[in-house]
Parts: C-alpha cells; structure tokens; sequence
C-alpha cells in the first residue's frame, strides 16, 4: 500500500526566486534589446539565464540529497494575499518532488533552447522566439516551485498563455494561429475545473479554522475535510489536469500544438506543460488519497487514453502526429500509476518520458530541417545514410520508449505496469500491456518508415538531404545518453537493484509497496518485454517493404483503421455538438439581440430625435415673419390654455 510521507523539515533559503528570475531576466533583455544586439546575443541570453536556473536547481538537489530525508528548502519572497484569515505567500519550495521536476525543466529545457539556436536561426522574429521560450521556461517554474495552489496556478495559466504565443508564433498562417487558439480554449476549460476546485477546498479548510491553500497544509487536513467534498474538490481538480495533460475528453488540443515550431512541441510535449497535471495529481497525493473513487477516475482515464492514443499514433503519417498522440498516451500511463497510488512511478515516468520524447521531437525536427519541411513519412526512406547522427539518436530514443531492456522507458513503464497489477486491477493491468505493444509498434514503424528502405520523394528531394548543423545535433547527442541511461536510478530490487529514486520520493509521495513475489514480478516484467518484442516484430515485418502496408490495415481492419487515422472523428463530434451550436446560439444573440433588439432601441431613439430635429429644422426657417406667427400661435395657445383653466 501507499506509506504516507514523512514530516518534512524546513530550511529557510533566499536562492530559489533565482531559479524562476533568471528566465524572466532573459524574457525582458528580448524584449528591450533583441531587435540591436543580435541574433548570436539573443541566442546566447536565452540559453544563459536558463543554465543559470539549472545551476541554481543543481544546487538545491545537492542540498536536498545531503540533508535529512524529509528536508523542504523554502524561500519566502513576501507575503502576496491577506484577506481576513487567509493568506498566500509568494513562497517557493524544493523537496524531493519538486527538485526532480526542476531538474527536468531547466535542464532538458536548456537543451531545447540550444537546439533552438540552430533551428530557428533563419527566423526573422529570432528574439520574439526566445522571449515567448524563456517567458514559458519562467513560468513552469513557477509551476513546480509554488509551494501553494494559488501562486501554482500563476505558473499553471503562464504555461497556457505561453503554449497559446508559440504553437501560434507563426501566426500570419491561419492554421497555425487556429491552433494556438484552439490549445488556449480548451486549456481555459480544465481550467475552470481547476479553480472551482481550489474554492471548494477554502471553503471546506475554512470550515476547519484552516486559511491557507498550501499543499502541506492541503494534504495534512484532506482525510479531516466532508468526504463529498473532497472527492469533489480531486475531480475538479483532475478536470484541470486533463486540459494542461491532454487526457480524455481534452486532449484534442495537443496534436494540433505541431503548428509551432519543432522546438517548441518539444518544450510542451516533453519537459513542460503536459506534465503540470501529473505533478499537481502527485503534488496533492493526500488529497487523492484521501478520495478512492476519484483515483479509480483517475486510473481508468489513464488508461483509455493511453490505449486509445496509441491507437491513433498507428496510422498517423505526419512524423511530428506520431509523437503528438504517442505523448498522449505516454501521459495516460503516468495517470494510470497516480490512479493506483504508484505517484514515485508516475514522476520516474515523466522524468524518462522528457529524456526520450524530447530527444524524439528534436530528432523528428532534425529531419524536418534537413528534409526542407517535408513532414510525410511516406516521402522520406533510407536516412539513415544521409542523417546518421541524427538516425542513431533516434534509435536509442524509440528503443527507449518502445520498452527495450536497458533502456530509461523499460524501467519506468514495467514499474506502473507491475504496480496496476499488485493495485488488483487487472483489466486496467490489460490496458496498459496492449497500449505497450501498440506503442512499439507504431513507433517502428515511424523508424523503419522514415530511415530504413529507399528514398521515395524522387531524386531532387534526395540530393538535397542533409544532416543537421552542430548547434541541433549535440543536444540530441546529450539527451540520447540520458535515455538510454536515465532509468537506472530505478532498478527494481527483483533484478538486483535498489531503487534510489522511488527512495529519494517517497518522504514527499510515499513508498508505495507492490506486495508481488519475486517470481510473479519477474513473469509481469517478461510478459512486458515480450509485447514490446512482438510490437517491433510485427511492424519490422509490415513496414520494412514501405508504406504500403498501411494499405493491407486499411483493408483488413475495414472502417476502424481510417477512424484510427481521423482521430475517432473527435474534433468533428466537438464541432457538431459544442463548436456549432455555440456559433448558433452567439449568431442568433448578435443578429437577434444585439443587431435588432439592442442596436433597434439605440438606434429608434437615434432616430427619434434626428426627426424631430429635422422638424424643427424645417419650423426655423430665418424668417422674420416665420418668427412673428409662430410668436403669436405660441401666445394664441397660451392665452386659450390659462382661458380655459379659468374658465374652469
């Protein structure tokens, strides 16, 4: 079961604010001085103050790693919010949960912006770039660093808008600036849920005596709080979680997030905003805890996710889809471990999910880049030859997630699998396994397409492929080591290893205890290592002669497959059902009320008084004897009115 974390201590430092202003500082050099000093200054301000943050976070994890197990490092900036007995502080802290997720945004981000570097070099809005990146560096920091929900939400609506500027930067194109619209729409949806969430919890700590929304103080009291309550506070706040995370029923804004540059996907999909929700479900694990029925929510929301994602991710052929709906699914497995308690999984899964899918992204820019902006992998074949470094990091990073023994992704995903399966939820347990084959398959599939075989884009297109500059490949270069040793900080202790990380977590999230024989783990990690096996066999064989075996799926899986392809029509049963009758309904409020009843009372009024000024003006003539009757028909009345009075 799941241990509850340790009593923390707190030790008072004044660095942390450094970690979030040094991006910020960054954000407002862009913005004073990009236009004058240049793309090789900006460059290296944006890729600077975010290595600065990684240094500041470096520190902090040392510092934790050598203090007391249980050990906060707090820094209160100043006290932001007082209203009667509540109060917010701007106040950040680092633990063990926040220190990894840091570790993973500032360093994996700073990877990001040097690749960017190379990849937007030719962008003639170079220093808007990097203000957008590092403003969105700066506040998923905030993200993880606030040690309350309402400054975390500061952070978790600076992510939203930043994600709206850059899958949008490009804007002059109208798909693209749809897009980042699209992704900012649907993200104000999660979050709505999100804030009615955090009034339910004040309003339920205020019947405590409680004013504050600190996590520690979120967690301490949930099991104190209305049971109702709380089950209601953790949906609502899972609704957020399934905007900013792309889980059903919003996730439909996150493969369309590949409007924005290459970089930019990778920043979202990989280090940044798709794990907000993750860490707030994991931040708050009291709180869950505290509310069975919304895990089990949480758990099997997961899981259709990550299933029906991989499903979609087959028959994608945009290489840059692909990994849209493969992040998808990735982030419905890291929901599937939450939901049964396995919180220590779900990071150990974001922190090698952000190694591969950020190296996978910046790979499939690298292609991109050296394919001149093709993004069909039916057109591409054979680049390894041409694009070796960029193939071989590639490799390692699809090894990586597809599950292959060695590799960051084996250890991370049999860990939840095996934890679904001791939680005794077999049918999720299922799920999980199937979603694993689905997902080694598409994923060699995209491999073998767009490397292996023979060019099919014609010679033209081949003579001009070439590998990326240095500036791109290094970065891809460092994050392949990362995924291909990055989960050994989790060796399960049944093949001999000791689980550091799940070790240096559980003081914050809890040691959650599988409770499963030696035997019956080894048989659950074989059974995963074996659909894995199967899935890159069976797309191996399918794809190795090219792509026209999507035509014998298409063929033998009748209608399902061009679903699979279509996205199960989502976005069309969003526009019949939401998008339209919304358009109805505010056309018929602006052509029935605004246009005719509002504007017909403003405007009949306008009109009123144009007639009788009209009138008036043809009454005031200039002339004298014109002046004279009207003088005397006014006295004529006059004298008749008082005649009248008086007679009466």
């Amino acid at each position: 079961m799941h241990a509850p974390a340790s009593e923390a201590a707190v030790q008072a430092v004044d660095y942390l604010r450094y970690i979030v202003l040094s991006p910020l500082v960054g954000v407002l050099v862009h913005l004073a001085l990009g236009s004058r000093i240049g793309r090789k200054a900006v460059g290296a301000v944006a890729c600077l103050s975010v290595f600065i943050s990684f240094l500041f976070a470096v520190f902090a994890f040392v510092t934790i790693v050598g203090a007391p197990e249980g050990t906060v490092l707090v820094d209160s900036v100043y006290e932001w919010l007082h209203a009667g007995s509540f109060s917010a502080d701007v106040s950040l802290q680092i633990d063990a949960l926040s220190a990894v997720m840091c570790l993973v945004v500032t360093g994996v981000g700073f990877l990001i912006h040097v690749y960017s570097v190379g990849y937007m070099g030719h962008d003639p809005d170079f220093a808007r770039y990097f203000a957008y990146l590092n403003l969105f560096t700066g506040a998923m920091l905030v993200l993880v660093l606030a040690d309350n929900l309402i400054l975390m939400f500061v952070g978790w609506e600076g992510v939203g808008l930043c994600s709206y500027l850059l899958i949008g930067f490009w804007y002059t194109d109208p798909s693209k600036a749809s897009a980042g619209k699209k992704a900012f729409i649907v993200n104000r949806i999660g979050d709505f849920g999100f804030v009615l969430g955090a009034f339910l919890l004040f309003w339920s700590l205020s019947g405590l005596g409680v004013g504050s929304l600190d996590f520690a103080t979120i967690n301490a009291y949930a099991s104190e709080l209305p049971h109702g309550f709380v089950v209601a506070a953790a949906l609502l706040l899972f609704v957020g979680a399934t905007g900013k995370s792309a889980q059903i029923p919003l996730f439909v804004w996150l493969p369309d997030a590949m409007a924005g540059p290459t970089p930019v996907s990778a920043l979202i999909h990989a280090a940044t905003m798709v794990t907000a929700g993750v860490y707030m479900v994991a931040r708050l694990n009291g709180l869950y805890m505290a509310a069975p029925e919304a895990m089990n929510v949480v758990a099997v929301i997961g899981a259709a996710t990550a299933l029906g994602a991989a499903t979609i991710a087959v028959a994608q052929n945009d290489i840059k889809k692909v990994l849209a709906y493969s992040t998808v699914s990735q982030l419905g497995y890291m929901f599937l471990a939450l939901g049964v308690g396995a919180f220590g999984a779900a990071i150990f899964h974001v922190m090698t999910h952000a190694f591969f899918k950020a190296l996978l992204f910046l790979g499939a820019g690298s292609v991109i880049h050296g394919m001149h902006e093709e993004q069909d992998i039916r057109k591409m074949g054979g680049l390894r030859r041409k694009m070796p470094v960029t193939f071989m990091t590639f490799l390692v990073a699809t090894l990586a997630i597809a599950g292959v023994p060695g590799l960051s992704g084996f250890f991370s995903k049999d860990e939840i699998l095996a934890s679904v399966f001791a939680s005794g939820h077999y049918g999720l347990w299922t799920v999980g396994l199937l979603g694993a084959f689905l997902t080694a398959f598409y994923m060699t599939r995209l491999l073998v397409l767009t490397f292996y075989g023979d060019f099919r884009n014609g010679a033209e297109a081949e003579a001009k492929v070439h590998e990326s500059p240095r500036a791109m490949t290094v970065p891809l270069m460092v994050l392949a080591v990362l995924a291909a040793i990055g989960g050994y900080v989790g060796v399960p202790h049944v093949l001999g290893g000791h689980n550091v990380f799940a070790g240096f977590l559980a003081p914050v999230v809890g040691h959650h205890e599988l409770h499963l024989s030696a035997s019956l783990e080894l048989g659950l990690m074989f059974a995963s290592i074996g659909v894995a096996g199967a899935g890159i066999l069976v797309a191996w064989t399918l794809y190795s002669g090219g792509p026209e075996a999507d035509k014998t799926l298409s063929t033998s899986l009748t209608g399902a497959y061009d679903a699979m392809g279509g996205a199960y029509y989502v976005d069309e049963f969003y526009d019949a059902i939401v998008v339209r009758p919304v358009r109805r309904v505010s056309d018929w409020l602006w052509q029935g009320m605004d246009v005719a009843f509002i504007d017909g009372i403003a405007n009949g009024i306008a009109t009123a008084a144009t007639n009788i000024g009209e009138g008036w003006r043809r009454w005031t003539t200039g002339n004298v004897q014109h002046y004279l009757l009207t003088v005397l028909v006014g006295a004529t009345i006059v004298l008749a009115v008082i005649t009248m009075r008086g007679g009466g």
